[in-house]
């Protein structure tokens, strides 16, 4: 399987905003992997989420154990004493910690009804709030839309009349005033928009990088929606972004895209 096929949008995005998450650009004319770019937390719990999916494992588990095995990946505060927690407890957040690593559910599920419900499952160990629950379903969602050849403005129409998110924005408004917002209410529409504005997959990437804000996370949401659209991404992003995953990583969205890629292709 040609590493170009796999499923790596989310991961890609992550690593190309991570290095703009303190130092926010404005603008869609950026370095894609400045000597800063790394994978953070959204690509090791993206990953953890195809662990979890494919050997049917228990989600709070394969989080814990994933983000032990890579400390120090940018987990938020109330996440990194979670992770420590002998019998882990959701803990009521609505931040977009659980819209960040639910992509994989849109690829795996094949039906709307599983994708929600396997979103909410993933989300819940943690992120149980409605509004986090809410992100993780829109963004798997708006994944296995993409991915089964839904057209945008059905996309948008989907997302807006079930979760009630507003994306008849366009980022050059958006753009100036945002500021960094970790909730699911404050960066999953944007992410959104930032697809449904694109042309391509790099495209939209530099939307998502462009808003400022939480740009990893945004860029990793967008990532994913966008590659189940677009189909590709381009080689060198996807050279670069498997020169930086450690190989243990990297092996999991190889096995992942094993199992799922070939019954999704369009070809």
């Amino acid at each position: 399987m040609p590493d170009g096929d796999c499923i790596l949008g989310a991961i890609a995005g992550d690593i190309i905003g991570s290095a703009y998450e303190w130092h926010n650009v404005k603008t869609t004319t950026f370095e894609l992997f400045p000597a800063a770019a790394d994978f953070t937390d959204d690509s090791v719990l993206t990953i953890a989420t195809m662990h979890a999916l494919m050997h049917q494992r228990d989600y709070a588990q394969t989080y814990q154990a994933f983000s032990r095995n890579y400390p120090g990946r940018g987990y938020g505060g109330m996440f990194a004493r979670w992770i420590q927690c002998a019998h882990p407890a959701p803990y009521n957040s609505f931040g977009n910690g659980s819209a960040m690593r639910v992509s994989p559910v849109g690829w795996y599920r094949n039906s709307l009804e599983e994708v929600m419900h396997e979103a909410r499952r993933s989300a819940e160990v943690t992120h149980n709030h409605p509004e986090g629950i809410k992100g993780a379903q829109a963004v798997a969602t708006a994944v296995w839309l993409a991915r089964t050849g839904q057209r945008k403005g059905d996309i948008r129409q989907f997302i807006e009349r079930t979760f009630g998110y507003d994306l008849n924005r366009s980022i050059d408004a958006i753009r100036p005033g945002y500021a960094f917002d970790e909730t699911c209410q404050g960066s999953v529409p944007e992410a959104i928009i930032a697809f449904l504005q694109s042309t391509d997959f790099e495209h939209a990437i530099r939307l998502a990088v462009s808003l400022g804000g939480d740009s990893d996370t945004i860029a990793c949401m967008t990532g994913a929606i966008a590659q189940a659209y677009y189909r590709k991404i381009p080689a060198p992003i996807v050279r670069k972004v498997f020169g930086i995953l450690p190989d243990a990583l990297a092996g999991v969205v190889r096995g992942f895209t094993g199992v799922t890629r070939p019954e999704h292709r369009t070809t």
